[in-house]
């Protein structure tokens, strides 16, 4: 289900976004929930700020673990110049047929995420949330890039990037504050998706609430969701533009990561990092770590051809968005069911055990499926 994971440049395959995209999902579906349960049960104070980092941030602020949306959303945008350049050049095939591909693609992503984090499986209309997932973030900002891409090419895209970002920062800076309940696009969200907003309950007198602790927002932080994606898709245009050219790749990735860097943390003073809304700061300082990691991981894979050691990673990077979906499946019971006579020898660290257990049948699982040459997309 991944959008042509094994992308390829004039010389060959890109498999350093394989492989940094297997990075991400590694830390998502196993090495964070195994190690979050080992620290939980060790309760050890020198893993404090370690577990920290592997902790989403309440509001303002930004940890290591907030990058993981962000860098899926990247890597995202990184493939298209490939796979769309490709759809475009076909001359047996119209522009209506790329679109077609396209809103396929955005309709299986939107319903996956609703199967993943929006309760759709639970067949309760009144537990159905339309958008709250990173499948949907990609979808949305996908479709933006690809339609932008489409109309005016990769000119459009710079342009389009700095408009969105624009439209996003201005009524964000007008309208409201920056706090939870009180900014722009918190309003947004409860007044368009109301009911079928995350968090939202129903009362016993027909009426709905929103829950307290739910702050993240979807429909106006789409905006910036695309501009995530489009700052992969100028990492992956450069790439493809000046393939085999490493250094002038390398070159362009790291300016570009820095100068992120900077403007994220420059306009932190005005408005504050904060990834709950994707606001503009952290749209530009993660993209700007994105952008570094895109560069190192070329720089080590496809420039320097090292790959020993880490290679096994594609098997997250070429599956991803199974890897991703499949953790609706509770592997857990299996693991259960063949171990549970030593839970009365471990005691709380069973808990551990499951979990690294189920991790590492969802690695076979995506193992054999590498080997087999089986490579789910939408």
């Amino acid at each position: 289900m991944n959008e042509e994971n094994r992308v390829a440049t004039n010389n060959g395959r890109l498999e350093s976004l394989d492989i940094l995209r297997g990075l991400d999902l590694f830390m998502l579906v196993f090495f964070q929930p195994v190690f979050m349960a080992l620290a939980s049960r060790l309760q050890q104070p020198v893993l404090g700020p370690v577990v920290q980092q592997f902790t989403h941030v309440h509001w303002e602020g930004f940890a290591m673990w907030d990058l993981i949306m962000p860098l899926f959303m990247f890597m995202a945008g990184v493939s298209m110049p490939f796979s769309l350049s490709k759809y475009t050049t076909n001359v047996n095939s119209g522009k209506s047929s790329v679109y077609k591909r396209i809103i396929k693609r955005v309709v299986l992503l939107w319903l996956l995420g609703m199967v993943v984090q929006g309760n759709l499986l639970a067949l309760d209309v009144n537990r159905i949330y339309l958008y709250s997932n990173t499948l949907q973030a990609i979808a949305a900002g996908y479709l933006i890039t690809s339609v932008i891409y489409l109309s005016f090419k990769e000119r459009g895209i710079i342009i389009g990037m700095i408009l969105l970002f624009i439209i996003y920062w201005l009524p964000m800076t007008i309208v409201g504050d920056y706090s939870p309940e009180g900014n722009f696009a918190e309003m947004v969200d409860k007044n368009i998706l109301g009911r079928f907003r995350d968090g939202a309950t129903l009362n016993d007198d027909g009426s709905w609430s929103f829950a307290s602790h739910y702050h993240y927002t979807w429909i106006w932080s789409s905006l910036n969701f695309a501009v995530t994606v489009m700052l992969g898709f100028i990492a992956g245009s450069t790439m493809r533009r000046y393939a085999g050219n490493h250094k002038t790749i390398l070159k362009r990735l790291v300016i570009a990561g820095f100068s992120l860097l900077g403007g994220g943390l420059l306009l932190s003073l005005q408005m504050p990092i904060i990834k709950t809304i994707w606001s503009s700061s952290m749209t530009l300082f993660s993209g700007g770590i994105c952008m570094l990691l895109m560069a190192l991981f070329y720089y080590i894979v496809d420039y320097k051809g090292y790959k020993k050691g880490i290679s096994w990673l594609k098997y997250y990077g070429t599956n991803s968005i199974f890897a991703y979906v499949a953790g609706v499946i509770n592997l857990r019971c299996v693991v259960h069911s063949l171990t549970h006579g030593l839970q009365q020898y471990m005691g709380d660290y069973y808990g551990v055990l499951l979990t690294f257990g189920s991790g590492m049948i969802m690695f076979f699982i995506l193992r054999c499926m590498y080997k087999s040459k089986i490579f789910l997309r939408v």
